[in-house]
């Protein structure tokens, strides 16, 4: 049997997956694995799988223990990152260019302000929002809502893949702190302070 995590994806989800090849199996924390397509030897051991692809998440970041960035942040936090940028991100180089904003608003101890921990928090990723976030969602007293609380969400709010991980660990340097997505364009506008920022976006809006 073969098991694909896809990054981004939910717990429950994945609980889905799992149903239909295990009997009885356990939620598996977003901190403990990364999402990769894994292979399944014995349909009635769901511990040794677990374990398994736990083992494979602890062998992957042994090649990241000399990197720079995990004197500054844990491994769970960089999980947290990358579960983030998985939300946020279209693509690869749309990922890298998040990932520095993340950073830098770490850096700055700025409030990171992203959607898709408001997001969370109201869901906790048990289903989607078929509407677009309000004012009124960004106040939500919510751990997980970053336009609330200082710093990080106290978990990941999704599965995170590998090259995620790894272009988080190349530390990719931007001016750039904030961004939005332009839906005509299909992409995120970067910028390097606020008054751009606010230039850009009523740009946007008009």
């Amino acid at each position: 049997n073969k098991l694909t995590i896809i990054e981004g994806s939910s717990k429950f989800a994945l609980d889905k997956e799992l149903d239909k090849i295990f009997t009885n199996h356990k939620s598996i924390d977003y901190t403990d694995i990364i999402a990769d397509t894994y292979f399944i030897e014995n349909k009635k051991n769901f511990n040794k799988f677990k374990k398994k692809i736990i083992d494979f998440k602890n062998n992957f970041f042994l090649k990241f223990q000399k990197n720079p960035l995990l004197t500054k942040y844990t491994i769970e936090e960089i999980m947290i990152i990358g579960s983030l940028i998985e939300k946020e991100g279209l693509d690869y180089y749309d990922k890298r260019l998040i990932s520095s904003v993340i950073l830098n608003r770490l850096e700055k101890k700025m409030k990171l302000q992203i959607d898709a921990t408001v997001v969370y928090a109201i869901t906790e990723g048990k289903y989607k929002i078929n509407r677009n976030l309000n004012y009124s969602d960004l106040k939500i007293d919510n751990p997980f809502n970053t336009y609330k609380i200082n710093g990080l969400p106290p978990q990941p709010i999704s599965y995170v893949g590998s090259k995620t991980i790894e272009l988080i660990m190349e530390n990719y340097k931007t001016n750039y702190l904030f961004y939005f997505y332009n839906a005509f364009e299909k992409k995120h506008i970067f910028s390097k302070n606020y008054k751009n920022h606010t230039k850009k976006l009523n740009e946007y809006r008009k």
